[in-house]
């Protein structure tokens, strides 16, 4: 198989999965993917959205696999969930469980309200997460587990079960549907879903084989330093065998979207990894797009402020008055016309006003070539720097939606929200562009007098 046809065959998929499930392809892609990679999910969110179907759905992914699944209590015995005792090993004094049918012999397990299960059973999937063993009697069996999606409302806080916790990698807040998919919501149909061509054992232990063999792209170690700091900042305990998991899901990720080596975009997968607390999955996010895809909008605010310098020296100088001696004789006898013909009648209030812009513009302070070409020579200094920051800015963009146009695990709403930040960074700049080109053609439009010298007037000032 090729890496655009198992990329297809992905794709097709995960729309399978998807389908009928609102607002839900973040989880869908997130619980496909992790197992793939061998990894255990957590969903975390109230009852009734959707997270036992999700698992129901997933296990029909994978061919042959056998699903198992359990609302687990404080109550719930080992016999519900390993099998009852083999009532003929006990009469050998052998201690040994039914296990067919039952979690040891499952492929996708669904655990709700997992946390809520007693010590006893806690230590027993322990080594079942983690070794994909099972202790039958006195020998440890060899379980088909592919993955186990646990449920819970909420995330525990107590020491004993932190161990447990960790044991799964992926772990995604999951919500109601918002008001703008409740319509759709109350016109679904119960129909199932029926993956057309699933996947099977050997090709995941094939691609198990070959992602472990992907590079990690220069960036990305930086990147994972970098966060680990973070996330020291944040008080988030990240264990070393998390940060091991996470590069297998990386690779994952970057084999199943037929690229040879992992690259910094692939960190998005992170607050669903690393976050201990659902809290912190939005604050991780905000690290991706600020660090990553350097993808948080922008507001420039050094040209934000030159520009409004520029326009406020424009005005200033708009409506300037003429200086003490600039043909101040002729201005006073125009001054005394207009003033008498106002003291009459007003019989034509047209041309009265006309005699009033008039006489304004003819006292309007007139500058020389020297302070106007000054004025355009640094409004066209900054104009260029603002220039070059757009460029900078939209071939950021283009780098962007390039990087993002063939990943296959990426929610859409995600890629949209990363691209669409940079759109209104660059429809900032520009519109902060054509205030700066409208303040410019204010300057050359200034009175200017030929006949006067003078000195190129100070650059105006510019906050940094």
């Amino acid at each position: 198989m090729t890496d655009v046809q198992r990329t297809d065959r992905l794709q097709q998929t995960i729309a399978t999965l998807e389908h009928g499930l609102l607002e839900r392809g973040a989880a869908v892609r997130l619980a496909l993917l992790a197992a793939l990679a061998g990894e255990h999910v957590l969903l975390i969110g109230p009852p009734g959205t959707a997270k036992s179907e999700l698992a129901r759905r997933l296990h029909r992914a994978f061919d042959g696999a056998r699903y198992f699944e359990r609302l687990l209590t404080r109550f719930t015995t080992p016999e519900e969930l390993f099998g009852p005792l083999s009532l003929k090993a006990l009469e050998h004094d052998r201690y040994e469980r039914l296990t067919d049918g039952y979690l040891p012999t499952a492929s996708i397990a669904f655990l709700d309200e997992v946390f809520k299960a007693n010590s006893a059973i806690l230590n027993a999937l322990l080594t079942l997460l983690n070794e994909r063993e099972f202790d039958n009697g006195s020998a440890r069996l060899r379980t088909p587990l592919i993955s186990v999606i646990g449920a819970t409302n909420e995330v525990p806080q107590e020491e004993a079960l932190m161990a447990f916790y960790d044991r799964f990698l992926v772990r995604i807040p999951v919500a109601g549907v918002s008001d703008a998919s409740f319509e759709r919501l109350l016109a679904l149909d119960s129909t199932g879903v029926r993956v057309a061509q699933a996947l099977t054992r050997d090709e995941l232990a094939l691609w198990l084989v070959r992602r472990d063999e992907l590079p990690l792209a220069p960036g990305v170690v930086p990147h994972l330093k970098a966060l680990r700091g973070y996330c020291a900042a944040q008080q988030i305990v990240v264990s070393d065998r998390r940060w091991r998991q996470l590069l297998g899901l990386l690779r994952t990720a970057a084999l199943c979207e037929g690229r040879h080596e992992v690259d910094a975009l692939d960190l998005w997968l992170v607050p669903y990894t690393l976050a201990a607390q659902p809290a912190q999955v939005a604050g991780l996010q905000q690290w991706f797009a600020h660090e990553v895809a350097q993808a948080a909008e922008q507001q420039a605010p050094w040209l934000t402020r030159a520009v409004e310098a520029f326009e406020k020296q424009l005005e200033i100088e708009h409506s300037a008055q003429a200086e003490e001696g600039d043909d101040s004789a002729g201005k006073l006898a125009l001054a005394r016309s207009i003033g008498g013909a106002q003291g009459g009648r007003d019989e034509d209030g047209g041309m009265q006003r006309m005699m009033s812009t008039s006489l304004e513009a003819h006292l309007r302070r007139r500058y020389s070539r020297v302070h106007v070409d000054a004025r355009l020579a640094q409004v066209d200094e900054v104009l260029g720097r603002a220039r070059e920051h757009h460029a900078a800015i939209a071939a950021q963009a283009r780098s962007l939606s390039e990087g993002l146009r063939a990943r296959l695990w990426l929610p859409a709403e995600l890629a949209q929200a990363l691209t669409q930040a940079k759109q209104d960074t660059l429809a900032l700049l520009q519109a902060l562009q054509a205030r700066l080109q409208a303040t410019r053609a204010g300057f050359a439009d200034l009175p200017v007098d030929s006949a006067k010298a003078g000195d190129a007037p100070a650059p105006i000032a510019l906050s940094a």
